[in-house]
């Protein structure tokens, strides 16, 4: 039976919009998603083992040949969008226009290439009408000083007339402005995902396949120690994985609306015994959290949120703090709100990062080394706004940091 991390990562595979194409040192096609099969029109078994070529227009075939090889000679990940006009080919015949990410791994001594796929026609179209949009606006303008030569003798009708046709025009260019740029973020966006997820799934896969491969070579009782030690670093690697995969799958549903809450009243200790328990595999040596509730502990909340949301927070301040430290939870019930806080004596955060925590991605300075997407404190806050709460952070470089979660009574008496 396929476990729990192998059938995240063949959802992930499987119902990616992109389309995802891999292909060994020979440029023949290994594996296609369904993205790609729909987007070229081709069943999986049709083009599995074949050039990657037939995906290409005939006349950009020996172009194509040619870069492949030295894409294989000099092999280096490409993102989305680098000023190339590229074009796929269907099994109808019909052409596309695409953008094209790539990347890049080798097993063994054989080089794979990774291709993610966008179809772009939608927005070539859009393209297309907005240049449209600007000559009919300059044919425009050539009119109206036309008319201006024309219509001399009637002065205040013209310059109403062009009043009016400059309010248009930067209204227009407004709009075309605005589209531009919001094309420019999201290609950016999905820029730093393709980065992202290539690097953070890149290292713990190595580490499983190198630990598996050492395993194998540990036959004996007396090496027994050995086998322990590379099957918890495989252990770990997975749940790194697992980790990642969450808070992409958390983002995209977020994006997509498809988060309610339901709150019920529950008992908040009860409740801590059971995040406990289930961070308590994370927790490094020696490493203590101790929790504490002041007045009522009962309280009325999206149960599943809130545990989403200390998770997240108790595992940060787990991964951020040392050996034999303690990691404090503290919880208040007021007449009018909820607070929980966690303080941690890790690493801490500079003032300056403190001001882009919550955005998507962001990685503070002094935590580039530390294996993380970037995702977890934006996914907090998310959730904390659905909760109608909200999140305050007091931190300092070396000094630890302490995170506050305050939900209203509104909410908890909805």
């Amino acid at each position: 039976m396929m476990d729990l991390d192998t059938a995240h990562l063949v959802s992930l595979f499987e119902h990616a919009t992109e389309g995802i194409i891999l292909t060994n040192n020979k440029g023949a096609i290994t594996l296609i998603n369904p993205a790609a099969e729909r987007m070229f029109k081709y069943d999986a078994r049709e083009v599995i083992g074949k050039p990657i070529e037939m995906l290409i227009p005939q006349r950009f075939h020996s172009l194509h040949s040619g870069q492949r090889r030295e894409f294989y000679g000099h092999p280096q990940n490409r993102v989305m969008g680098s000023g190339r006009d590229l074009y796929g080919r269907r099994s109808d015949g019909s052409e596309i226009p695409v953008e094209v990410s790539l990347s890049f791994y080798k097993r063994e001594e054989d080089l794979f290439v990774t291709a993610f796929i966008v179809d772009i026609t939608h927005r070539k179209s859009i393209e297309q009408n907005m240049l449209q949009q600007q000559v009919e606006l300059e044919r425009m303008t050539n009119d109206m000083r036309k008319l201006n030569t024309q219509l001399e003798v009637k002065v205040e009708e013209r310059t109403l007339i062009l009043k009016e046709a400059l309010q248009k025009l930067e209204q227009s260019q407004k709009e075309l402005h605005d589209a531009l740029n919001k094309e420019k973020q999201l290609s950016e966006i999905k820029s730093r995902f393709v980065s992202i997820a290539s690097h953070e799934f890149r290292t713990p896969l190595s580490t499983v396949l190198s630990s598996a491969a050492l395993v194998s070579k540990y036959t004996t009782t007396a090496e027994q120690d050995k086998r322990d030690r590379h099957v918890e670093k495989i252990k770990n690697a997975v749940r790194n994985l697992n980790d990642i995969l969450d808070d992409f799958l958390s983002l995209g549903k977020l994006e997509e609306g498809k988060i309610e809450t339901h709150p019920v009243a529950f008992n908040i200790e009860e409740f801590m015994e059971e995040v406990l328990e289930e961070i308590k595999p994370q927790e490094k040596p020696g490493q203590q959290i101790v929790f504490s509730c002041e007045e009522n502990p009962v309280i009325f909340s999206d149960k599943r949120l809130l545990k989403n949301i200390i998770i997240n927070l108790l595992a940060n301040a787990i991964k951020f703090s040392g050996e034999n430290t303690s990691i404090d939870i503290r919880s208040k019930t007021r007449p009018s709100h909820f607070e929980i806080s966690i303080t941690d004596q890790g690493i801490g955060i500079s003032e300056e990062d403190q001001e882009q925590l919550f955005s998507s991605f962001f990685r503070g300075r002094n935590a580039v080394n530390i294996q993380g997407t970037g995702l977890g404190l934006h996914i907090i806050k998310r959730y904390a706004d659905l909760l109608k709460g909200t999140i305050q952070i007091k931190s300092a470089l070396g000094r630890g940091t302490t995170v506050t979660v305050t939900i209203p009574a509104a909410h908890q008496k909805q």
